[in-house]
């Protein structure tokens, strides 16, 4: 079997030189062109499995050449080798489709890991990756093909991504997805939540520390972007990093480099950052909340994730999705739906997303006893319910029933804020450690103190 081949573009000999070197020892072919006509030339007369490309030629850019081969050969991966701390030029490449790029003058190390993640990439087919690789988002609307495509798309690259949507809507999901569909995929999932993180101990939670190196640092300890060594960082909620942590991300992402806290040296790294958040951070960037150079830095590729009131026709298959989740946690029948119901689901907005979708059916499922969910065990919340869904109830249903219903949730929600507010002074309001005691996620935990309105 031929090795993989790859093509290297350059018009200075000595680079070319140190280049194929170093790729013979990854037990790889080489062929070289010293401008983009060339490039273009050997691109068309044969197959190639990345092309490493610099942005300044004798007859042109790299950018051009990276604009061809979008267009004529996209299955092949194109890294670009950029002046030192020339971002620009980087992020310009990154949202044209560059793989990656890499720095002059070159870090060996960092060359080998780029083409050794470019090289895992499957052979191309229409997508370049396997439909399969969308099957977890559920959906027939129209938004959701576009978005499954998306993904499968920059899942090839390794430009950072800024994951835009509504709380709710499912955005770590996605960032799962672009992880799990691209060469990264054997790699490490390390999400972290940056409002969780309290900013004293946020430099320490991020990068790590060496034994010593401050009052309480007992042992090394190795940070969440060292932990995503091969993998993706996902940084959900980012526009809640503090401005002095900014600084120091955006040095990471620029320099592919991490210092430890107490540690003389900083290391090379090899993650791929994605990042989401529901608010606007163009709108954060304008307020001098967030800074512009990070913001280009994180937000190269925009994937928005739409609500769920844009969605209508996918309210029956998630909530069949979920229902049937529930009844295999539960060890139980899978509840049927009564029209009422499903009417009731249809006609409501839903400002919380997929995840209210989640807690409304939970809750449906807990207050149904004969194994149908009927309208009045759909608990929406009143501002939000269009007028035809507050009609008024069939006389086959006994006004007192509803009564009762009402008060078993109101005791429901009792028991459930008593449980959270002695979580919370248990843990002195460490809402993290809150939620490790109540066997739940962190988000869920910030969605139930938002929705009892515990203070």
């Amino acid at each position: 079997m031929a090795p993989p081949l790859v093509l290297v573009v350059d018009d200075e000999p000595d680079l070319v030189e140190l280049v194929t070197l170093t790729l013979s020892r990854m037990q790889l072919a080489t062929q070289s062109a010293g401008d983009v006509a060339g490039a273009m030339k050997l691109l068309k007369s044969q197959r190639f499995d990345l092309c490493l490309t610099d942005m300044r030629l004798p007859d042109g850019d790299g950018l051009d050449l990276l604009e061809w081969m979008t267009a004529n050969c996209p299955g092949v991966p194109c890294a670009v080798i950029t002046a030192h701390g020339n971002v620009e030029s980087a992020v310009r490449a990154l949202k044209l489709g560059a793989f990656d790029f890499v720095s002059k003058p070159l870090d060996l190390g960092v060359l080998r890991r780029i083409v050794s993640t470019a090289l895992k990439l499957s052979q191309p087919t229409d997508t370049g990756i396997p439909t399969r690789a969308g099957a977890p988002l559920i959906g027939v609307e129209p938004s959701m093909d576009r978005l499954r495509e998306m993904i499968l798309r920059v899942a090839r690259s390794q430009a950072p991504v800024h994951i835009y949507g509504e709380s709710g809507t499912g955005k770590e999901l996605v960032a799962r997805m672009i992880h799990s569909s691209g060469p990264r995929a054997e790699g490490p999932f390390v999400p972290v939540n940056c409002g969780a993180i309290p900013s004293e101990l946020m430099e320490s939670e991020f990068f790590g520390h060496k034994r010593g190196s401050f009052t309480g640092a007992v042992a090394d300890k190795l940070g969440l972007i060292p932990s995503a060594e091969g993998g993706t960082l996902f940084l959900d909620e980012v526009a809640d990093l503090p401005l002095h942590m900014q600084v120091k991300l955006l040095r990471v992402i620029q320099e592919k480099t991490v210092r430890p806290i107490g540690e003389q040296r900083e290391t090379p790294i090899d993650v791929r950052i994605l990042s989401a958040t529901h608010k606007s951070l163009a709108d954060l960037v304008a307020e001098a909340k967030f800074r512009e150079d990070l913001y280009y830095r994180i937000n190269v590729i925009e994937v928005r994730v739409p609500p769920l009131r844009e969605r209508q026709k996918d309210i029956r298959p998630l909530a069949d999705a979920i229902l049937a989740r529930l009844a295999e946690r539960l060890e139980i029948h899978r509840p049927t739906v009564s029209d009422g119901a499903w009417q009731a689901l249809e006609d409501y907005s839903f400002p919380g997303n997929v995840r209210e979708l989640e807690n409304v059916l939970e809750r449906a499922v807990t207050l149904s006893s004969s194994g149908t969910i009927e309208s009045e065990h759909i608990r929406l919340r009143a501002a939000s319910r269009p007028a035809a869904a507050s009609a008024p109830q069939s006389s086959a249903t006994p006004a007192p029933a509803r009564d009762n219903n009402n008060a078993l949730l109101d005791q429901l929600e009792h028991v459930e804020r008593d449980a959270i507010v002695k979580a919370l002074e248990q843990t002195r309001y460490n809402k993290t450690a809150a939620a490790k005691l109540l066997g739940v996620t962190y988000r869920a935990l910030r969605y139930k103190i938002k929705k009892l309105e515990i203070e």
